[in-house]
């Protein structure tokens, strides 16, 4: 395709309206749907209407109707079964060539409940809690954020986050496990919070279970963190960790670089790390006693807990340890991520090495002044486990805009 293939071309827009005519009440079909069908929903994101349409993958149900092929390319499709083409790879041939895939798929005996298992996600209507239908699956946005699953009562059972709302509430109830079950009894409704940005989501969403504690959530629902792992160098001069209770962990003035709501999860983490970094657990305070470790009988451990291993030698890989636990944020700056509409970003807030809240601003709207981008901040708690949210996000989308200021202080 070239630039004079598409030169007389209408634009998207003047074309948008007769596309969401066309497949109004249609299922999108497509080989390899979701990538045809994210392009039409990006374009129509960017004039900011929510195109939301069945779909139907041509390619899954290809697997199905004609098992055992090598490819199920569209090439390869097209050969094995001798489909009419011509103008491939042109939009209106393939499109014809995919339309008759179709239909051959169809002539083949189960096809059509297939079909209709892979637009509904698995889900079958029985499946379903009373109140709820497959339109309130499908009514549902493709979009990221926060949704709460009420009973029948007003009462708020679960709270999860997602990219996509409508493919993870769908999940909950394609399968027959015992969360499904749960969730089959109690949920009558469902409500959501669209958030654009990932991570505000998964903030919102933290902050929402400790907030409302949702009788299905277990986890993320405690709001108090009575333990720590705190750090030291030992007279040795080797890099210790130690789980103690934060209250004394902070009169103490220890370094503490982690919390956790439960004593046996602050450990678990550190047992992990100690294996992960072949670590000695006697200095990571999982054994008590004088001489060699248990792990230094199995040839697990370097030898640190007998000074066997040098001091740099150790630290070199406990630093790494130290790295990879720490909760702490440092600096202030803000995040800047995708919002909710093309024309928006969120915003979220970090100082003083503390969690402050998020925002949404218009692109057009943000100051050009970082200090003042405050005025855009909602406040939300900061806590061990938000921090640990940002920083763990931060360093698994290092592409995130983050933007670093002044403390109000030195304006």
């Amino acid at each position: 395709i070239t630039n004079e293939m598409v030169a007389e071309a209408p634009k998207f827009y003047e074309v948008a309206r007769k596309i969401v005519e066309m497949t109004e009440g249609a299922v999108f079909v497509a080989h390899n749907v979701r990538f045809d069908y994210s392009f039409v929903r990006e374009e129509f994101r960017r004039l900011g209407f929510t195109y939301t349409r069945k779909q139907l993958c041509t390619v899954r149900l290809a697997r199905k109707a004609f098992p055992g092929l090598s490819s199920y390319s569209l090439d390869n499709l097209i050969y094995h079964l001798k489909l009419p083409i011509q103008n491939r790879h042109r939009a209106l041939g393939d499109a014809l060539a995919t339309a008759r895939l179709f239909e051959m798929i169809m002539e083949h005996k189960g096809q059509a409940d297939n079909a209709r298992k892979l637009i509904n996600f698995g889900i079958r209507e029985a499946l379903l809690p009373p109140n709820l239908s497959l339109e309130t699956i499908h009514a549902l946005p493709e979009a990221c954020g926060v949704y709460y699953f009420h009973d029948a009562k007003g009462g708020l059972a679960y709270v999860g986050k997602s990219k996509n709302i409508r493919h993870r509430v769908a999940t909950h109830f394609a399968g027959k496990t015992d969360k499904a079950s749960r969730l089959h009894r109690h949920v009558h409704d469902i409500s959501y919070q669209l958030t654009g940005s990932e991570l505000a989501a998964l903030l919102l969403e933290s902050h929402e279970i400790k907030r409302l504690r949702p009788y299905l959530n277990r986890a993320q629902r405690h709001r108090s963190f009575p333990y720590a792992i705190h750090s030291f160098i030992d007279i040795q001069g080797y890099h210790c960790f130690e789980v103690e209770r934060t209250a004394v962990a902070q009169k103490k003035g220890f370094h503490i670089v982690a919390e956790f709501p439960k004593g046996s999860q602050a450990r678990s983490r550190l047992l992990a790390l100690c294996k992960q970094f072949e670590l000695c657990p006697r200095l990571c305070g999982m054994e008590k006693g004088q001489g060699p470790c248990f792990d230094y009988h199995l040839k697990q451990c370097h030898g640190a807990c007998v000074q066997q291993e040098s001091p740099e030698s150790y630290n070199q890989r406990a630093a790494q340890a130290l790295d990879r636990l720490s909760q702490l944020l440092e600096d202030n700056y803000f995040i800047l991520d995708r919002g909710r509409s093309p024309d928006e970003l969120t915003l979220i807030q970090v100082e003083g090495g503390a969690y402050r809240g998020f925002g949404h601003v218009l692109k057009d709207e943000l100051p050009p002044n970082p200090s003042d981008w405050s005025d855009a901040i909602k406040p939300f708690p900061d806590n061990p486990e938000v921090r640990r949210i940002i920083r763990n996000y931060l360093l698994k989308h290092p592409e995130v805009k983050v933007v670093k200021v002044k403390p109000e202080s030195a304006w």
